[in-house]
């Protein structure tokens, strides 16, 4: 069975870069990035692996809602002239480099989804919660800063809502990490209990006559919102990549 481990890689190497005490120290940021990769593959035992990187063109979804992750902070300017060399030194270490148009997240997507449906195995190696909304059995994601599998009940229980609610549950309540809206008044206990009450965000806008009319009428005004803030947070899972399995076999 092939099983593609697939890292998240700025999401790896600047978490790498921010504990160190001297952010022109790219030297380190490699050797850790190695140590880090080398841990991973130790671990997992992969049959392919892959390191996915955001590009440089603006996102679709930055298109669509130009206040998108906005407030980020810049990739610090050593680090992103040093990237080349990082990339460089993993391929050595058979961890091959894929870099995306704009963000990693729906070419990371994609391909874990694409193997999981062919019955391979795909490990995500990510902090990002985003990827928690990928239902497929064969896709699990690993933080490789705690040492463990990310824990799809505890985010449920946070929330209050279940897996396959949570873009209904962004839609109307937002992401403030992400900079996406949501619905203005609708926070995130109200979202939970809208959703535990009508299921889905379909369910709920064909309810709202059974709501009080201040609450219905912020979802009335809300609704253009909340479909983009929905679409916003939602990962791209068959975008057309032309990528060959082959290119990323682990060579023993």
């Amino acid at each position: 069975m092939n099983k593609l481990l697939i890292i998240d890689g700025l999401n790896l190497v600047r978490r790498i870069h921010a504990v160190l005490p001297d952010e022109t120290d790219i030297v380190s940021v490699k050797e850790r990035t190695l140590s880090a990769c080398k841990k991973l593959l130790k671990h997992h035992q992969p049959t392919h692996a892959i390191m996915v990187w955001d590009g440089d063109e603006e996102s679709w979804r930055k298109q669509l809602y130009p206040d998108y992750k906005k407030g980020r902070k810049p990739m610090p300017v050593a680090l992103k002239a040093g990237l080349e060399d990082i990339k460089t030194a993993l391929a050595i270490e058979h961890v091959q480099s894929h870099d995306a148009v704009s963000e990693a997240d729906d070419v990371i997507a994609t391909l874990a989804t694409k193997i999981a449906e062919n019955n391979g195995q795909a490990i995500i190696v990510s902090t990002d919660k985003g990827f928690g909304q990928l239902m497929h059995s064969n896709i699990v994601i690993w933080d490789h800063f705690k040492q463990q599998y990310f824990d799809i009940k505890a985010l449920e229980k946070k929330l209050a809502v279940q897996q396959n609610q949570i873009l209904d549950f962004i839609a109307l309540a937002g992401d403030a990490g992400n900079k996406v809206p949501g619905i203005t008044g609708i926070g995130p206990k109200s979202a939970a209990d809208l959703l535990n009450k009508f299921r889905s965000l379909a369910n709920l806008y064909q309810s709202l006559d059974n709501l009080g009319a201040k609450q219905a009428l912020k979802l009335s005004e809300g609704k253009e919102m909340a479909r983009i803030s929905y679409k916003l947070a939602q990962l791209q899972c068959h975008m057309p990549l032309n990528i060959n399995l082959k290119q990323f076999r682990v060579v023993s």
